[in-house]
């Protein structure tokens, strides 16, 4: 068994017993590997050990493993800070963008996503922490920004996505995580159908998985620590 097979398996043991513990089931959450700056051969030894879906932050490289690995019939999402000039290869190429933040970045990947595939799916990613270096629209202009991306013909509003400043303890990991999914529970009352929540990370899929996370994004638990030089 590979390295990677071997972090999958410890991956999903961890989120197995943190649903367990939130009284839900395993089945209710998709673990999402983050691949970003790691080689084709990691992806394919993930593939190989059953993982199927995978989050890239970079749209070149994304597109580039995608464009690949089209025979394994993998699904790419996209979830990192997207701008405008790179729209169209997004919606080309992935079936997911989590980090919807503005009405500008929707349009467009609606505009441009080829009529021949399925709608793209998104979530609009929600700044929890106002934190200035992160990207997001305010808790205050979800509703309003979610009511407009449903709109769109060639995308469908799936739900919410935020990356919460990193913390040590659990209460402190939840308490961004429980003010997500609050937004997401006051938008559903309004009357969107949404159905996802984008949230947890290797560090806190445990408390991501008490607070209703749908998704979880794991890359170093599965691939190691990464190495941006």
């Amino acid at each position: 068994m590979s390295a990677i097979a071997t972090n999958l398996q410890a991956v999903r043991t961890r989120i197995a017993a943190a649903a367990s513990a939130a009284g839900r089931t395993p089945e209710s959450i998709t673990l999402l590997a983050v691949s970003k700056t790691k080689p084709l051969a990691d992806v394919l030894a993930a593939a190989a050990a059953g993982q199927t879906a995978f989050g890239e932050n970079y749209v070149q490289e994304g597109c580039e493993k995608a464009a690949a690995t089209v025979d394994l019939h993998l699904e790419w999402h996209f979830i990192g800070p997207l701008q405008s000039n790179k729209t169209r290869l997004v919606a080309e190429h992935f079936a997911w963008v989590h980090s919807v933040d503005r009405l500008k970045i929707a349009e467009r990947l609606s505009a441009q996503r080829p009529t021949d595939l399925p709608p793209l799916q998104v979530c609009v990613q929600v700044n929890v922490s106002g934190e200035a270096s992160k990207s997001g629209c305010t808790p205050a202009e979800a509703l309003a920004l979610c009511q407009a991306v449903a709109a769109l013909p060639q995308l469908r509003l799936r739900g919410l996505m935020a990356i919460p400043e990193p913390a040590d303890d659990a209460a402190a990991q939840r308490a961004p995580l429980r003010q997500l999914r609050e937004i997401y529970e006051s938008i559903r009352a309004a009357g969107l159908p949404l159905d996802t929540l984008s949230m947890g990370m290797t560090h806190d899929l445990e408390a991501a998985i008490a607070e209703g996370a749908t998704i979880v994004r794991v890359g170093t638990a599965i691939f190691g620590e990464r190495n941006y030089t």
